[in-house]
């Protein structure tokens, strides 16, 4: 069985599904991070002149990177993140909080992370949008440096924030990596979007052993590094989304998607293997806004094909736990995205400790946790899948 990572986002439907650990033989895991220029009023000779427009060049260059990583990041972050804190607020209302002081102090817990963390991305939202006017109006008065300088700062902040995410990534994607080989299996890296910073954007992992959909499925969601700051009752919070569908080697999934039900569509990549590929296919299912992509493989086709199979495998796995037998009986409205579901918390500051959501699993030791010891926290999983079964 097989399984991919990412982090970041045949024949007839009318076989009956059967679960992985008796069916696929392989399975996949998607898995979904000082410089300043002093204006001045001295006169300045061509030379000094030529050098400080390079230097606004490059400030510019930078004030815009981080905006279009704001940009792409934020509204959609902010809008499942809104999402969440609304669902949170109305469990608050609904449920009798004195009846259970347990219960009722997790749902006020998960009520304030909520709340932290659509306050910060609304911070980081307002902050580009700052950054993007100041460019804006220093580019109107070509001499006024101290206006890129304002912008500069304000992305730095953008910036900060921006990393932060990515480094989580890339240190969740490493306890994964450092997981496989603990435990004997392959795993590889066959995709990587880097960040600046040492961080990454997305990344994609494809594990292949024994029944390892059903290992791996219940990392699905999200991940959540939480740290306290000192004499502050503000948490800094950040998110990395995981998805896991299972990867079919040797045979394509027993489905049939109408051509009219797909949007296909292509871009030049320049990330880490691109040298060899240069496209990204992107492949989206219209019903269901399903969108799977591919830029590991040598060629255009194999890309395409490679994320079609995703989807096809993504949306067999909607129609199991829906329950109907057709992808055109899947429940749109009925559909949960990966970043509605918390999975796991991990708390670096104060206390070091790490929380399975899902099962209310804790392990006290989070440097083992990054290190790859997470069989615990994945046996936990299944456990409850069967219990669930059972009952």
């Amino acid at each position: 069985m097989a399984a991919e990572a990412v982090f970041r986002r045949s024949p007839s439907a009318s076989t009956p599904w059967k679960s992985p650990s008796s069916t696929y033989k392989r399975s996949k895991t998607n898995h979904l991070l000082h410089f300043t220029i002093r204006a001045s009023s001295h006169s300045i000779d061509d030379k000094n002149k030529a050098c400080k427009q390079l230097g606004l060049f490059s400030l510019k260059k930078k004030i815009e990177d981080v905006i279009l990583r704001a940009e792409m990041l934020a509204p959609t972050a902010l809008e499942l993140e809104e999402a969440r804190r609304i669902k949170q607020e109305e469990m608050v209302r609904d449920y009798d909080l004195w009846n259970d002081p347990v219960k009722s102090s997790e749902i006020l817990v998960k009520l304030a992370d909520s709340v932290k963390v659509v306050d910060a991305l609304k911070d980081l939202k307002y902050k580009a949008e700052e950054a993007k006017l100041i460019a804006q109006l220093a580019e109107m008065d070509a001499v006024n440096y101290s206006l890129f300088e304002q912008a500069y700062d304000a992305s730095l902040a953008i910036s900060d924030l921006l990393d932060k995410y990515e480094v989580w990534a890339e240190q969740l994607l490493s306890m994964y990596m450092k997981w496989a080989k603990k435990q004997g299996y392959r795993g590889r890296v066959v995709e990587k979007d880097l960040s600046t910073n040492g961080g990454i954007k997305s990344a994609t992992i494809e594990f292949e052993f024994e029944y390892a959909y059903g290992f791996l499925s219940g990392e699905t969601g999200v991940h959540r590094m939480i740290r306290s700051q000192n004499g502050s009752v503000h948490n800094e919070v950040s998110s990395v989304g995981i998805n896991v569908v299972p990867l079919f080697l040797g045979t394509t999934p027993d489905l049939q998607i109408s051509d009219d039900d797909l949007i296909l569509s292509s871009v030049l990549s320049l990330g880490e293997k691109q040298s060899r590929t240069g496209y990204t296919v992107c492949v989206q299912h219209i019903p269901t806004s399903l969108t799977f992509q591919s830029s590991g493989e040598r060629s255009y086709f194999a890309n395409q094909i490679k994320a079609l199979n995703r989807l096809k495998a993504k949306l067999l796995v909607v129609a199991n736990e829906q329950g109907v037998s057709d992808v055109s009986s899947i429940n749109t409205a009925a559909m949960v995205d990966m970043w509605q579901k918390e999975t796991r918390r991990y708390m670096i500051h104060p206390s070091k400790l790490v929380r399975d959501v899902k099962t209310g699993l804790e392990l006290p030791d989070l440097n083992s946790v990054l290190d790859g010891n997470i069989e615990a926290l994945i046996v936990a999983h299944i456990n409850t899948r069967q219990s669930n079964f059972t009952i």
